[in-house]
């Protein structure tokens, strides 16, 4: 195929279809999933607004560069710990049992906080030791999230389902950053964290309302042979492999560090809060159009195309390097949405397809603690590298990293050759 045809097949791909994305809408006909859609986009929202107001909450009280980035890998650190046992619980309890505990831990760690910050001006072991708490909550939610959609979704639709929630993270990080932003401004922090709290209740209820069988009164394998059969099923999966050890390298050196040095560095600009809120929502308006994008869309070769979007995380770290104005790093961040979405809706929906359900929850599981096992290691690195070297080359750096990572993985033969399934075809 001549690279012609390659650009024109793309940008057919890449064209908004509106009948696509109308029937891809449907999915939210079901009663659970359209529960359990209003209830984590709800929760979803409030998370992107605590983004912010934790930042702002650690270097508005005094914190450096290295302490905001103790706290940010608290909530990954502890969510490594625990996570390989969340996708186990998920499996032999069933994910909304599981993600209801999640919720509740959560729910309580940012109340908790909320009213810390709200009372004074609490230590740095407070900030760390509630994150840990939440990061416990993320443990059990997170790797249970897409066995679940496997529960509440037909096959045919399951792609549009992520999609969809995608989407749904999309929104909250534009509306997130921005209103979080203007609530600082004309309140403080703890009202942010309060209103993130409130928004895990919402997730409770949704949660609770679902018409699913839970399952139970099996007997089970131990804790370690559960572990290891996950094991097996992920590395028997090289292409599955390969976009973790990607992951891995973007978390570790691109958006680890933009995310510890983004907020660093726009604190000492005028524009403080408002302006990494921008940043942010750049990024939430490029994940949206994404969205919109990916909806509908079931690509032949969906890994080759997950793995080329991921390459828009360069983008605004580049830009942080170039000391570019800071509504053009919001445009960079936005190019990072629009990859991140599609690469997220692909990955995820191909993952599903092609692993038994009776596994998922740990497969998914090895592939997150894989993709996230350096987080903690980039927020406690990136503060001293910045000091050594200075905050905008680590940022340079990392926007090379996530280039020449995106072109290993196009290379591999594992990836290229993983094609969408035949029914998912028939039916898209």
């Amino acid at each position: 195929m001549t690279s012609g045809a390659v650009r024109s097949r793309t940008a057919a791909w890449a064209r908004f279809q509106p009948h696509a994305a109308v029937h891809a809408l449907r999915t939210l006909n079901g009663r659970d999933f359209r529960l359990f859609y209003c209830g984590y986009s709800t929760s979803l929202l409030g998370s992107s607004m605590a983004g912010v107001a934790l930042a702002f909450a650690v270097l508005d009280d005094g914190g450096s560069a290295s302490d905001l980035g103790l706290v940010l890998a608290a909530v990954p650190a502890t969510q490594l710990v625990f996570m390989l046992f969340g996708g186990v619980l998920a499996d032999w309890l069933g994910p909304r049992r599981i993600m209801l505990a999640g919720d509740v831990i959560r729910c309580a760690a940012q109340t908790a906080l909320a009213a810390a910050v709200l009372v004074g001006r609490p230590s740095l072991w407070v900030f760390m030791a509630l994150a840990a708490v939440r990061g416990l909550g993320e443990a059990l939610f997170n790797p249970a999230l897409g066995a679940l959609v496997v529960h509440v979704v037909p096959s045919e639709r399951r792609g549009d389902a992520n999609v969809l929630l995608g989407f749904s993270q999309s929104v909250a990080k534009v509306a997130g950053p921005t209103l979080a932003g203007v609530l600082i401004a004309v309140s403080n922090a703890g009202v942010v964290l309060a209103a993130d709290a409130a928004t895990y209740g919402c997730s409770l209820v949704a949660l609770g309302l679902l018409r699913l069988r839970d399952v139970g009164g099996r007997r089970r394998p131990s804790m370690l042979r559960s572990l290891a059969e996950g094991w097996s099923e992920f590395t028997s999966r090289p292409w599955l492999v390969a976009s973790t050890v990607q992951f891995i390298c973007v978390n570790f050196l691109v958006w680890g560090p933009f995310l510890l040095l983004g907020p660093v560095l726009m604190h000492q600009h005028p524009s403080g809060a408002r302006g990494w809120g921008l940043i942010m929502s750049g990024y939430g308006a490029g994940s949206i159009l994404g969205g919109l994008v990916a909806l509908g869309r079931r690509p032949s070769r969906p890994l080759v195309v997950a793995t080329a979007a991921t390459i828009g995380y360069a983008a605004p770290c580049a830009l942080f390097a170039l000391q570019a104005p800071t509504a053009v790093i919001a445009a960079g961040a936005c190019l990072a949405g629009v990859g991140s979405t599609v690469s997220a809706a692909l990955s995820d929906t191909t993952t599903q397809q092609l692993t038994p359900v009776s596994v998922l929850a740990r497969v998914r599981t090895f592939q997150t603690f894989g993709a996230f096992s350096l987080g903690p290691l980039a927020f406690a690195l990136a503060g001293p590298a910045a000091t050594v070297l200075g905050a905008r080359p680590v940022l340079g750096f990392g926007a090379v990293a996530a280039l020449v990572s995106a072109t290993a993985v196009l290379l591999l033969p594992s990836v290229r050759a993983v094609r969408r399934p035949a029914d998912d075809r028939e039916q898209g």
